[in-house]
């Protein structure tokens, strides 16, 4: 039920109990004899007994409606602001609210936000550090990437050059094959070629070093999609705002860029990749959006390790990650953190 229509029924309520005790607090104390008056006596030609319960329930009918729009207004704004909370957006001391209790529970929300912007404040302060000690360890780190790069390598590019390999051998040793066959046979091998040039691009975005070694993250990202624009085969388009963040978050969204980039390369068959870095009130929102053949976002594809690894990175960093996806309708990876200087103490 409404707050509405519960104040009005409690308000109505209140209305017949208190003519039912006048009534009889009045039948008590006096104890008419004779109760034609009340019969005969006309208030806008409206018998008296019958004007007095009628006009105490139109009031408490107007009340109710009164009161039960004063609530609602009062909880509306509390839920606005618990909705914010809920979504990552920052609320400050709005109107005083003229309920106490609700008054509160807004004071008590504000805290709460507080001590989230708080936890994120430390969270990315622990993400910084451990950038900088992730610097230190690059150089012995670099040894292991190339090690797995090759694996992946193996597994995957080498497969398909060789399955390629083979039809073009096949096709060399058939000169009498109808010429449809040969072309369709020749099409198939060029696809397969071209897969596995993305896949080893795809792959190659990960022999780059995991920081931006000095750099801004919108010029990392300039120089990464710029390169990247000039070797693959689709429409590539960005906007980066010149944000001054933590190097942790940077290094972080960085490096979230990278791997939802590689994914689109290797899996999504897109013709065109967006990219947006930019401020949303109290938030820097990175989104990357493809028009590739996106999948079932319930399936166990979408518990990969590459998608695990964006979501752990956006929660160190105290963000939120979100994915939209659908078969033959494109994907879009979404990553909103809360902005703060964690340079400043409390």
């Amino acid at each position: 039920m409404s707050i509405i229509k519960r104040q009005i029924l409690i308000c109505l309520t209140i209305s017949v109990i208190v003519v039912i005790v006048v009534a009889g607090t009045y039948y008590y104390v006096f104890k008419p004899s004779d109760w034609q008056p009340f019969y005969e006596k006309e208030i806008y030609h409206i018998p008296f007994i019958l004007f007095v319960p009628s006009a105490a329930i139109v009031i408490g009918l107007l009340f109710g409606i009164g009161s039960g729009s004063f609530y609602r207004g009062e909880i509306k704004s509390l839920d606005e602001s618990i909705y914010k909370v809920k979504k990552g957006e920052s609320i400050e001391q709005g109107r005083e609210l003229r309920i106490t209790d609700i008054q509160e529970a807004a004071e008590k929300l504000l805290d709460v936000q507080n001590a989230m912007l708080e936890q994120v404040r430390r969270t990315q302060l622990l993400a910084t550090e451990k950038t900088q000690e992730q610097e230190k360890l690059v150089q012995s780190m670099v040894k292991e990437e190339r090690n797995r790069l090759a694996r992946e390598l193996h597994d995957s590019v080498s497969q398909q050059l060789f399955a390629a390999s083979m039809l073009i051998s096949a096709i060399n040793e058939t000169p009498d094959a109808p010429h449809e066959w040969q072309t369709k046979q020749l099409k198939l091998t060029e696809g397969m070629i071209q897969q596995s040039q993305l896949e080893m691009r795809a792959l190659l975005l990960h022999l780059r070093p995991v920081q931006l070694k000095g750099k801004r993250l919108k010029e990392g990202v300039d120089d990464l999609l710029h390169e990247l624009k000039q070797k693959v085969p689709f429409d590539v388009r960005w906007n980066v705002d010149d944000l001054l963040l933590e190097k942790g978050v940077e290094d972080h969204l960085f490096r979230i860029l990278q791997e939802s980039v590689s994914n689109t390369l290797r899996h999504a068959k897109a013709s065109r990749l967006d990219i947006y870095i930019v401020k949303h009130e109290q938030s820097v929102i990175l989104r990357v959006i493809d028009d590739g053949k996106g999948f079932d976002t319930t399936s166990a594809k979408s518990g990969s390790y590459g998608l695990q690894n964006m979501r752990e990175r956006a929660l160190e960093i105290g963000g939120a990650f979100k994915i939209i996806s659908f078969p033959n309708q494109g994907t879009r990876v979404e990553v909103r953190v809360p902005i703060v200087n964690v340079g400043d103490s409390k």
